[in-house]
């Protein structure tokens, strides 16, 4: 039997909610499959242990976790902590280092699910957005100076490279590729800024000759708004820098009826590192210990992480599971308008698991 190793860290909020949840049904979906079993390290790294001992995790968390084959992550952020030292101390903290250049965001409109654009409805709203995360607006170059005087200075600095650039662009070519349409839209904001993005459409075009067979074409970053809500159907496969994607991604997900059924890989492509696998819908205080946050977005995020441990018939699996409880309007969460919990969709999926005869 096929072992995996999956190191659970569910972060801060609902992450430990939403994380259970996961582990509960992609154990269940390999006690459904058989052939194939998962054992989870679960890590406390946090807000809570950083407010305990001034960090997020060890400061060997990387090696402890770089053995792993596949990341479950819950959330980042506090009320009480800096937005900025939780991403930087955390999410980024894994995702760089790792080279988790990748990240992929797939969006459609689950059954039973109602996208809150007009007479939109099913394949008109299929996208899969291919975010670049290692580099570009998140680079984490810049700095501050004269702190507290009038002339105080603050810049962030974006970077793009070739490499960088280029391996994006191959991956977002080669994954629209297997996709039915065929169709990639390159996302930009190169009339204003006239440098790094200039370069991103310059190796966009030089990248798209390598694939004749995709349909390709280019965007601006606010007219791209305009476009997936009057125009989705016009869309497939996106691509678009750190700080673009990061947003295009959350509007898919509303357009989508929620942010919080929207799944997210980090994938390391070359499988040096492990790669992370997280709902987008971050750690929604709010809401916590309340015992209704949707873990769809963690299920969904489950799927991907089992189609990248190439266990794809499980896989599937699981997203009919996902479909069918979708489906029925009585188990949707509050933000979905509906009433259920946490407990009542984990249940349900684990329950349309064990009930799915198809191979």
């Amino acid at each position: 039997m096929r072992i995996y190793r999956i190191a659970a860290i569910p972060g801060d909020g609902i992450g430990a909610e939403v994380v259970a949840a996961g582990v509960e049904t992609l154990a269940a979906c390999a006690r459904r499959d058989g052939g194939f079993d998962l054992a989870f390290d679960h890590f406390d790294w946090g807000s809570e242990r950083y407010k305990k001992t001034g960090a997020f995790m060890p400061d060997n968390g990387r090696d402890l976790i770089k053995s792993h084959d596949a990341i479950l992550f819950g959330s980042a952020g506090a009320p009480d902590v800096p937005d900025h030292v939780t991403l930087w101390g955390l999410r980024l903290a894994i995702c760089q280092p790792f080279d988790q250049y990748a990240n992929v965001r797939p969006t459609r409109i689950l059954p039973g699910i109602v996208s809150p654009l007009r007479h939109v409805a099913g394949p008109e709203l299929d996208w899969v957005i291919v975010r670049e995360n290692t580099e570009g607006e998140y680079a984490g170059i810049g700095g501050r100076v004269h702190r507290g005087l009038p002339e105080e200075v603050a810049t962030d600095v974006s970077v793009f490279t070739r490499a960088g650039v280029a391996r994006i662009m191959r991956f977002a070519f080669a994954l629209a590729r297997t996709r039915p349409r065929r169709l990639l839209t390159v996302v930009t904001k190169s009339n204003a800024q006239r440098h790094g993005m200039v370069l991103w459409d310059e190796i966009a075009s030089e990248v798209a000759a390598e694939f004749p067979d995709v349909t390709w074409d280019k965007m601006l970053v606010d007219a791209m708004t305009m476009r997936m809500t009057l125009k989705p159907q016009s869309l497939d496969t996106i691509v678009a820098t750190n700080l673009h994607a990061d947003i295009l991604s959350d509007l898919a997900a509303a357009l989508a009826g929620s942010l919080g059924i929207a799944p997210t890989a980090n994938l390391n492509p070359e499988r040096k590192f492990p790669s992370m696998f997280e709902p987008i819908h971050g750690s929604a205080f709010d809401i916590m210990g309340k015992g209704i946050a949707n873990p769809i977005g963690t299920f969904w995020s489950g799927v991907l992480l089992l189609e990248h441990l190439g266990e794809k018939p499980a896989a599937a699996r699981l997203m009919r599971a996902i479909e069918r409880v979708t489906a029925d309007k009585a188990l949707h969460t509050p933000d979905l308008g509906g009433k259920a919990g946490t407990v009542d969709v984990t249940r349900a999926v684990c329950e349309a698991l064990a009930g799915d005869n198809r191979e």
